[in-house]
């Protein structure tokens, strides 16, 4: 019998705002355990929640570039839970009145184009964070997570496999990075997602039993999980224990390539769900939405066909450059100071894309400032300094963030475009390798390449490059 895998998604993303949702205490990543926490986010009795208004924005915002329908009257509800890194032994979130529903993302895999339908994105609260010490078997609680302001983007169960569930994550975060709403930074917890996943007969219209696999922040990760989940549930409906398969949440592991059951899980009622007394409703206008709207920036697929159509760059290029929004604000700063869309795009996707990967990092993680890299590549096409320089310059400006100019000043790296001190190097160099000369004279034309290293030796790396060639082959065709 063949099997069909159906899955919907529970993506949190930790919005970009200065200050936590319902107080004023900073949300800056890391810190002392603790440090970062008030009476009201560390749940003291008589503290009441205030409502951050960039919070509201920023879900307007994601509502704007996923295709939802914004509820211009939303409000919040308690949901309550008791783990000890949940304070107040109850979150506060969105359940009956959520900022928006009804959106779509537009995905494209190995088998083409497919909309995931949204059922709805909320703003909550997040919870603290339990850390485990196996030296003294104890479990510490730090609250400095507690009330980071929260989107949760809940999709319909439209997910077929492991590549759709990637291609929308990517998209989503894509999306999101580019209107400033999150960093998405998987790896420090600021977009992690829940798999609900079930398995059919194929041709079946009814769901099988949902298991649910919580805050996976790692692509490889969730396409190993949803694998390995995959693979379980078919086991167990073909040998005959379907009755095995619980609806629970369970956790993935992944050094043992498997996920464990972590609990039953909760449905509503269970959360007892009520509304919030202490925040009023929130009222979004037609002109608060439209503000919003006149401040969303380009968006990656916009990008990418002005990128083709107009700056006439190529698809690959294209592709990589909006797969970032630091590549994209490169490139956009190179050209409005008059740099070709090519030529910048030929530093980008390569020389700095070279020194990330040496370095260990993402596009998304690159840290350049993009006034002197169009500094430095000006330098190279006003002959300054030749290419081979501008790429150590341009290392030195990705290491030590120096200034170009002043760098090729105090170093003394300024392009020698003498024309004749140029053709005397050369033609010391003929005279020094007259067996050279006669190879390249007699055919073997790889002798340039050598005479050519020989020139930039004397020159010390710093002649004009093109007015060498143009020396070495007029001399040597005499």
């Amino acid at each position: 019998m063949e099997y069909e895998v159906v899955m919907g998604l529970e993506v949190h993303v930790e919005l970009a705002t200065k200050t936590k949702i319902f107080c004023s205490c900073s949300t800056e990543f890391g810190g002392e355990a603790n440090s970062h926490i008030c009476p009201g986010c560390s749940g003291m009795p008589g503290a009441l929640p205030v409502m951050n208004k960039q919070v509201v924005e920023y879900g307007i915002a994601a509502a704007l570039v996923t295709n939802s329908h914004i509820n211009q009257y939303c409000t919040f509800d308690k949901k309550s839970y008791f783990y000890p890194d949940l304070a107040c032994s109850y979150q506060i979130t969105q359940l009956y009145h959520p900022i928006c529903v009804n959106g779509s993302v537009e995905i494209e895999t190995s088998e083409g184009k497919k909309s995931i339908g949204l059922k709805q994105i909320h703003m909550e609260e997040d919870a603290g964070k339990l850390k485990h010490d196996p030296f003294t078997d104890n479990s510490l609680v730090d609250y400095n997570r507690s009330s980071m302001p929260l989107l949760e983007i809940v999709s319909k169960p439209d997910f077929r496999s492991a590549e759709e569930v990637v291609a929308y994550l990517e998209k989503l975060r894509s999306m999101l990075k580019f209107i400033g709403v999150s960093d998405c930074k998987m790896q420090e917890g600021s977009m992690r997602a829940d798999i609900n996943l079930s398995v059919r007969p194929m041709g079946s219209t009814k769901l099988g039993v949902r298991a649910e696999m919580k805050n996976m922040n790692s692509l490889k990760s969730i396409t190993r999980a949803i694998e390995y989940e995959t693979a379980r549930h078919i086991d167990l409906i073909e040998s005959g224990n379907a009755h095995k398969l619980k609806q629970e949440t369970r956790r993935w592991d992944d050094t043992a390539g498997k996920t464990f059951a972590m609990r039953s899980k909760e449905n509503a009622q269970d959360y007892r769900y009520f509304p919030n007394p202490d925040l009023p409703p929130i009222v979004i206008s037609d002109e608060w939405i439209e503000r919003v709207r006149q401040s969303l920036p380009e968006l990656p697929e916009a990008k990418l066909q002005r990128y083709i159509s107009e700056l006439g760059l190529s698809e690959a290029d294209s592709r990589l450059l909006t797969s970032s929004k630091v590549l994209c604000d490169l490139l956009d700063d190179a050209v409005a100071n008059g740099i070709s869309a090519k030529t910048a795009a030929n530093w980008i996707t390569g020389d700095v894309m070279n020194l990330a990967r040496s370095d260990g990092k993402i596009a998304d993680d690159i840290v350049i400032s993009s006034h002197k890299l169009t500094q430095l590549i000006l330098l190279v096409e006003k002959n300054v300094i030749n290419r081979n320089t501008g790429k150590k310059v341009l290392a030195e400006v990705y290491a030590n963030d120096i200034d170009p100019e002043q760098y090729v000043k105090d170093h003394g790296l300024a392009m020698v475009s003498d024309k004749g001190a140029i053709e005397e190097m050369v033609k010391q160099v003929l005279d020094s390798n007259p067996k050279v000369v006669d190879d390249y004279k007699s055919g073997k034309k790889q002798a340039m390449g050598y005479l050519f290293g020989q020139v930039m030796k004397q020159a010390k790396g710093k002649a004009d490059t093109k007015l060498i060639n143009e020396i070495l082959q007029a001399l040597l065709n005499t």
